[in-house]
């Protein structure tokens, strides 16, 4: 029988080792994660669990049209809860698929900043708030479907990016060019400079027209047009710097398709 003492050194070991390579772990390369939410498979799995049957939930609430016996629970908040989950399933999925190298809990984009879920928890309040005082202010359908409509593109749009770009996209801003990146102009990237801000801009205001929020509309508008203005104006002295005279030849033929944001 082995000593205890023994078995609990080799357990020691056991943990201290390095972690071999494998399609489960979710440590990625250069990146750190924040370390607010575990960076383990079991929080990746329980992560997408959860958004998942959120997702099946909002799904299931639009398709029946909401529950009369609950006053809030209308398809239309179905819609954005569905939209909402299956954004943030969506960038780990993504990342996961074509980005490994730098795939972990936080590709979830659910740590983004105390900003991002204000925004959310705001636009939230003004439906609940507006719906309850004044249900005829939701009564327009089609505004609702235009809304569906954007979340769709936009969706798409981004994901389309991320998936495309492969290893050359990042969630955060990359200001050291590593041998493997390259700069990417055809597919999507030939018409939307950067085409996975302008998908989250159209996404994000889509939502807010599926909630028929004119308040938060016009919030999401300012607020996301001043934090990418400023982001792609970082972004692209990094990217002149890596690429020279080849980016900014490419800056001058393709837009960003963000309204005011050349």
């Amino acid at each position: 029988m082995a000593d205890p003492v023994d078995r609990i050194a080799s357990t020691i070991r056991q943990r201290q080792a390095p972690v071999p390579d494998h399609p489960l772990n979710t440590i990625p390369n250069d990146i750190k994660p924040n370390g607010r939410i575990p960076n383990t498979p079991l929080a990746a799995s329980t992560i997408s669990f959860l958004l998942g049957s959120l997702f099946s939930l909002g799904v299931f609430t639009s398709v029946v049209g909401g529950y009369e016996s609950y006053w809030w629970s209308t398809y239309q908040l179905g819609l954005f809860v569905a939209a909402w989950s299956a954004f943030h399933w969506g960038e780990f999925a993504v990342t996961a698929g074509w980005n490994l190298e730098k795939c972990s809990v936080d590709s979830f984009l659910l740590d983004n900043g105390s900003m991002y879920h204000i925004a959310h928890g705001t636009a939230l309040v003004e439906y609940l708030i507006t719906l309850y005082f004044k249900p005829s202010w939701k009564s327009y359908p089609y505004v609702t479907t235009a809304g569906v409509v954007l979340i769709l593109v936009g969706q798409v749009l981004r994901s389309t990016a991320m998936i495309h770009a492969t290893t050359n996209f990042s969630h955060m801003i990359a200001f050291k060019k590593q041998d493997s990146h390259v700069l990417v102009t055809d597919g999507v990237y030939a018409w939307f400079r950067h085409p996975s801000y302008a998908g989250f801009f159209y996404w994000a205001l889509g939502t807010q027209l599926v909630l028929q929020n004119p308040l938060s509309f016009v919030g999401f508008v300012v607020v996301l047009w001043r934090f990418f203005y400023f982001r792609t104006r970082a972004e692209e002295r990094a990217l002149v710097k890596f690429f020279g005279d080849e980016y900014i030849q490419y800056r001058r033929s393709v837009g960003t398709k963000i309204p005011f944001i050349p």
